[in-house]
């Protein structure tokens, strides 16, 4: 399971798919303009979330 921590206040957060009740795991999304942006995905139906924010900033989630 993909556990994103906030680097200001060090809060945890972990997810679930509510759809197939299975634990998001990390990836990356390439962008057309070449940026790659953290996700957390859904392993079965492959739903997509970009990484939750804490304290104003994008949450990191080490792999």
């Amino acid at each position: 399971m993909a556990t994103y921590r906030c680097g200001v206040c060090n809060m945890g957060v972990d997810a679930t798919c509510t759809d197939c009740k299975e634990a998001l795991v990390n990836d990356n999304l390439s962008l057309g303009d070449g940026k790659v942006v953290q996700i957390s995905k859904c392993p079965k139906c492959e739903g997509k979330i970009k990484s939750p924010m804490c304290c104003g900033a994008d949450m990191s989630c080490a792999v």
